[in-house]
């Protein structure tokens, strides 16, 4: 019986074998925490080697931020498919921030809620959120929740009042120092 072989088979060659993305064993440098922070740091020295005064956002950036605020203010996601859920909002807003967006014009996109019961359970839930993700303080209250609450979570300290440095910087949170 005869059977099909490639040539270099043939010709008695022995091919490498290639690593497959499937395997596992290949991993996207891009993401690795070393090349994240080394990004970070260069950006930070560009600014502060340029002026700093506010990087300007490429394209990207600026389509980015439009179709955050739009998705805000039509309270739904992407080409008007599902409506946001609460963690939706607060990513969005987060995200918002973090680009440099102010809270005004935020505001003007989707107006806070009216404040939401304060509740045991939704206490300990805000704790397990905030521990997860480290929003900011503001980003809480556009989805109902108050400073008392915030408070109660220990999201905000007793005598601290609510604004952009109150809540812990998310990179500590993240990694669960919050």
């Amino acid at each position: 019986m005869k059977t099909k072989s490639s040539p270099a088979v043939a010709a008695g060659s022995i091919k490498a074998p290639r690593s497959s993305k499937r395997d596992g064993d290949a991993q996207n440098r891009r993401g690795s925490a070393d090349a994240v922070e080394k990004r970070r740091a260069a950006r930070r020295f560009n600014e502060l080697l340029l002026g700093g005064g506010g990087r300007a956002g490429d394209g990207r950036t600026e389509r980015r931020r439009r179709r955050l605020l739009a998705e805000l203010a039509e309270g739904v996601s992407r080409r008007g498919k599902r409506a946001l859920k609460p963690i939706d909002v607060l990513s969005r807003v987060e995200e918002l921030l973090e680009l440099g967006e102010p809270l005004a014009s935020i505001r003007e996109a989707y107006p806070p809620p009216p404040p939401v019961e304060v509740t045991a359970e939704l206490v300990e839930g805000l704790r397990h959120l905030h521990r997860a993700y480290g929003f900011s303080a503001d980003a809480y209250r556009f989805v109902g929740l108050d400073a008392h609450a915030l408070r109660k979570a220990g999201v905000l300290r007793g005598g601290q009042r609510e604004g952009r440095g109150s809540a812990p910087p998310p990179e500590a949170a993240r990694h669960g120092a919050a």
